[in-house]
């Protein structure tokens, strides 16, 4: 089943904010940090940044990062939609369906966690698109 989740964008405090919603909101907490991952190496410097977080709370996920790589978040620019839990076909024909007209800002490939694609639609919204890899 594919799921509608606000991601936030963050410049380096990421983990501090989501600390703060876990205790606004309750909840469970997973924090990937950059070090923990095979993206350490291409990001000196960064290694306690957040790779990706989630909480969730009360049957609501609120996912969350540090911008990697390129400008700096400026806030009010810094939610993405992100359709994930779908399976890779499902996700990269949403991916598909909403690129049109907009543009590109990573085409969906595989990656080391899974599927991942970015698209800013042509009315200017960011949607994220995730598919885990198949298990076997």
């Amino acid at each position: 089943m594919t799921i509608l989740t606000p991601y936030l964008s963050f410049n380096g405090n990421c983990k501090e904010a989501m600390e703060f919603y876990k205790s606004a909101l309750g909840g469970e907490l997973n924090i990937s940090l950059v070090g923990d991952s095979p993206m350490a190496a291409q990001m000196p410097g960064k290694e306690n940044w957040v790779m990706h977080s989630e909480l969730k709370a009360n049957g609501l996920v609120l996912m969350a990062s540090d911008i990697m790589m390129g400008d700096s978040v400026q806030m009010g620019t810094n939610v993405t939609l992100t359709l994930s839990g779908g399976t890779k076909e499902e996700i990269e024909g949403f991916f598909n369906k909403l690129s049109e007209g907009g543009k590109i800002t990573q085409p969906f490939q595989e990656t080391f966690f899974g599927f991942y694609g970015g698209v800013t639609d042509k009315y200017g919204f960011n949607w994220g698109f995730q598919a885990d890899k198949p298990q076997g």
